[in-house]
């Protein structure tokens, strides 16, 4: 494949042309040439676009493809798409599927189909059985087998001893855990914010506390084992100060934040739209801002879409029995773009370059003589989200119909380019 990206502004620290304007020459998927102008002449495809951006690929560190098991939700094939669609050349995907990715058999099978495909699909294996939080699960041999990091997803493991067996266990073979923070015996399973909100819809609500009591103890066992251990889904400010203390003490901590919480907050329910319907819940507006401060502060090091579809039998009920999540992997650059208060440059950090980093993975660099996996976007395009764009399964998304600033134009990853309109 041979490609020409024209006075494209590169975003990207470790690159020699970071905050310049240049033109971008890919030939047999390297970048062979960037300059300030190179001739189009014999060149099939050029890419040009009203102040195009482009940055290394884009990462989504927490995403739900759903398959094996649930695939009239979504599959591995349509999720690549979404995920394509929404700028992003790498995907970690969670294990709550059916069979959960609890052995190296299922890490295998996720590797194998997607292999060889525009987006890089990385497994998370599961840290306990079957996700049910008694038994560990074979974590050296799915590490062996491609999976990245190990967690239970929104399976909270409430066994203190197993997670400190699990940090324990991990930190063998430098494996990562990860931990969704969410104390069953204090939430209620409304996945309505504790609040004035809750009050008046009369639900009752989420406490901040069912999630910092837990972040409060995986801190402390990963404190006391000496091993890493990212927390994900952060929805609270006590949450944050909490991270923020262990981090000056030196734990091994690491934090990401979902889109959805940045931008939207616990009033979006008081219509009952299950769309709007996630877990954690959407929280206060002082939450949010306080989720913002540590973004900018480096606290929070990544920003996750939680792409999590759901059939229309899972969300066209009544919004007690609707089961939580919404489409993300489409629309999380504009909501970050739109209400992060973040430069580009720091959400490429976010969503580009901090998920590699924490993972492990190769973090893509824009030069000569280098893979391209590249994400290209605009950040000041306005455009409505339509039922029309999305391409995953389900269509359970809050924001069709809505206006959005910043735009996908497209990705180029293991020798393939895919138009964000195609």
């Amino acid at each position: 494949m041979n490609l020409l990206i024209q006075s494209a502004k590169i975003i990207d620290p470790a690159s020699p042309y970071n905050g310049k304007v240049m033109d971008i020459l890919i030939e047999n998927g390297k970048i062979t040439e960037i300059k300030k102008s190179i001739p189009p002449a014999g060149i099939k495809k050029v890419i040009n676009a009203n102040e195009l951006h482009v940055s290394p690929g884009w990462f989504d560190m927490q995403a739900n493809f759903c398959d094996p098991g649930y695939e009239y939700k979504e599959n591995l094939t349509s999720g690549i798409k979404a995920a394509a669609k929404g700028g992003f050349t790498g995907v970690a995907v969670v294990p709550s599927t059916n069979p959960a990715i609890y052995s190296k058999s299922q890490v295998e099978y996720i590797v194998s189909k997607t292999a060889g495909q525009i987006v890089d699909v990385h497994p998370y294996g599961a840290i306990s059985y079957k996700l049910e939080g008694n038994d560990l699960a074979e974590m050296f041999d799915m590490k062996e087998s491609g999976a990245i990091a190990f967690t239970d997803d929104v399976h909270p493991v409430m066994n203190a001893g197993l997670m400190h067996r699990a940090l324990l266990y991990a930190k063998s073979f430098n494996g990562l855990i990860m931990s969704r923070c969410n104390d069953k015996t204090l939430a209620t399973g409304s996945d309505v914010n504790e609040g004035k909100t809750s009050v008046s819809i009369g639900v009752k609500g989420e406490p901040s506390i069912a999630e910092e009591i837990m972040v409060t103890r995986d801190l402390f066992l990963a404190q006391h084992t000496e091993s890493r251990i990212h927390i994900n889904s952060i929805s609270t400010s006590g949450s944050i100060a909490l991270i923020k203390n262990a981090q000056k003490r030196g734990v091994l901590a690491t934090a990401s934040v979902n889109g959805y919480n940045l931008m939207l907050d616990d009033s979006a329910v008081m219509g009952f739209d299950t769309n709007y319907k996630v877990a954690p819940p959407l929280r206060g507006k002082e939450d949010i801002k306080a989720l913002k401060k540590a973004l900018a502060e480096g606290i929070i090091a990544v920003i996750c879409s939680d792409h999590r579809p759901e059939d229309e039998e899972s969300k066209k009920v009544e919004f007690d029995l609707a089961s939580p999540g919404m489409l993300g992997i489409q629309t999380l650059y504009p909501i970050v773009n739109m209400s992060s208060e973040l430069t580009a440059e720091q959400i490429v950090e976010k969503i580009s370059l901090n998920p590699r980093k924490i993972l492990g993975l190769a973090i893509p660099v824009i030069k000569e003589g280098e893979e391209a996996n590249l994400t290209l976007f605009c950040p000041g395009e306005e455009w409505v989200f339509e039922e029309k764009h999305i391409v995953s399964v389900s269509k359970n998304s809050p924001f069709m119909g809505k206006k959005l600033k910043g735009k996908v134009k497209g990705i180029v990853n293991n020798d393939m380019y895919h138009p964000a309109e195609a």
